[in-house]
């Protein structure tokens, strides 16, 4: 019980960093680009509270960490007005990719953490700070490494689809956007019909995976070559 609350704790605390900062990414950029929907209904605040989703954000992640699937979630979308934006085309884009954009920001940070940990506190062999100050910025990473490849997904309801929708023709982006109906739907699909018809259908392990290991491995070169 005491490893599985642990291994809550070490998932959890930095998901919901990473969902909370995503979201108020998202309104942050609508915010400045015209639209001030979110400060209007205060959710660009980064109180946790104001943005949880208690199954998205909760019981999910604790599930999926229990089982030893990989862990994911969601915040309450941050509600933004394409038409308030200066530009409700271009603006719609970037607000999309302001989310995926602060979880690789927010994975450069963890891996300037782990940096200077292994720095710091790894110069005593097999020191247990270390290693649970590492793996904690680990996980960080990981997280966000996983969210902001995930987001990126050109289907709805993840932020792809929505930076996507910006490059197509008129006519096609209308219907594209009317997919969006669907979007729970496309959601169950990817996540758990799709991988019942065999490992080579899984979208987390074959579409997510490679990407987010690759991206992790240079991130913590890049930082410990800096550092």
């Amino acid at each position: 019980m005491t490893n599985i609350l642990f291994e809550i704790a070490t998932w959890l605390v930095p998901l919901t960093i990473a969902i909370v900062f995503h979201e108020v990414a998202h309104g942050r950029m609508a915010h400045a680009l015209g639209d001030p929907t979110a400060a209007e209904l205060g959710r660009l605040s980064l109180n946790p509270i104001r943005h949880v989703d208690p199954f998205g954000t909760v019981i999910l992640p604790m599930i999926l960490a229990v089982s030893g699937a990989p862990i994911f979630g969601w915040a309450k979308p941050v509600p933004f007005n394409p038409t308030r934006l200066r530009d409700p085309r271009w603006g719609s884009v970037l607000v999309a990719a302001a989310g995926p954009a602060s979880n690789i920001v927010l994975a450069l940070v963890g891996a300037l953490g782990v940096a200077l940990a292994a720095k710091s506190l790894g110069a005593e062999e097999g020191s247990t700070m270390a290693s649970v100050i590492i793996g904690n910025l680990s996980n960080f990473i990981a997280i966000n490494l996983f969210l902001a490849v995930f987001n990126m997904i050109p289907l709805p309801p993840f932020d792809g689809s929505k930076v996507l929708a910006g490059f197509l023709p008129d006519g096609w982006r209308q219907s594209f956007q009317n997919l969006d109906r669907y979007a729970l739907l496309f959601m169950i699909g990817l996540l758990f019909i799709l991988p019942q018809f065999g490992p080579e259908f899984d979208v987390l392990s074959k579409l997510v995976d490679p990407p987010v290991r690759w991206l992790f491995e240079q991130i913590i070169t890049l930082v410990s070559h800096l550092v």
